[in-house]
């Protein structure tokens, strides 16, 4: 088994067990669309693949192992430790543990590498695969009414859209956000 193959292997095992904090949905609604973006922004904008491949799988492990709070600093570590196990080499690791630890847009932090905006990118992108979700926490999680909900989700897609840079990402989730603003507006 590739090392691609084992590190998504290990992200959806640890998906599917009971003790997932955020159960198995996110591995299908949030992960594989995640790798999907990277995967092709690497290819269009001349990455390196199997690190963007590698750091989109367990990009948010850390969330799902242990909770959402500073899941990029925990994520970073399991990843760490995780490829280590695998045996991937200590050069690959570096890349891959800094894609996870500064993929989150929220923390407005400085992108180092092509490959580290891709997954910032990437995971950006994914909002607009899974809108369900985002109305699912506003309601909740957050206890909003439908109004405050419908603004809420608007708020935090237009903060997604802000954060992609990169004219590919652009056009590929454009046709989303614009029916996304006509849609909750």
């Amino acid at each position: 088994m590739d090392i691609i193959e084992k590190v998504r292997q290990f992200v959806e095992d640890e998906c599917q067990k009971p003790t997932s904090k955020y159960g198995y949905e996110p591995y299908t609604n949030h992960f594989v669309p995640v790798v999907k973006y990277a995967k092709e922004l690497a290819q269009e904008l001349g990455a390196d693949e199997e690190i963007v491949e590698i750091a989109s799988w367990i990009h948010d492990i850390g969330s799902i192992m242990i909770g959402r709070e500073d899941h990029h600093i925990t994520g970073a570590k399991i990843a760490e430790e995780k490829l280590r196990e695998f045996g991937y080499p200590e050069e690959k690791i570096k890349l891959v543990k800094n894609c996870v630890l500064h993929h989150r847009g929220s923390q407005k932090m400085e992108l180092e590498t092509l490959e580290e905006q891709i997954l910032a990118e990437a995971d950006a992108m994914s909002a607009f695969d899974d809108i369900a979700s985002l109305f699912g926490a506003a309601f909740v999680c957050e206890h909003l009414t439908k109004e405050e909900s419908r603004k809420s989700v608007l708020g935090k897609l237009e903060n997604k859209w802000n954060q992609v840079k990169f004219e590919k990402s652009k056009e590929i989730i454009r046709p989303k956000f614009e029916a996304v603003k006509i849609l909750l507006k």
